[in-house]
């Protein structure tokens, strides 16, 4: 059991004094940035999945009408 205790206080050390913690303005610029490219590849899967949807709907037609 002491390991685990001395596990735990050898953590809060590290995340305390070792670790390099960023700006408020860092976070912000970082979580700007991931929310544009969630953005981006989303509206490039949808149109994937769009171009995709009309290619089998053709295909669809195009094997009924046989």
């Amino acid at each position: 059991m002491s390991s685990f205790t001395s596990f735990v206080k050898e953590s809060y050390q590290e995340l305390v004094n070792k670790v390099s913690w960023p700006t408020w303005a860092e976070l912000q610029e970082s979580s700007l940035i991931v929310l544009i490219s969630s953005i981006i590849i989303a509206l490039v899967i949808f149109a994937m999945d769009s171009a995709f949807s009309k290619i089998m709907e053709l295909l669809y037609q195009l094997v009924n009408s046989i």
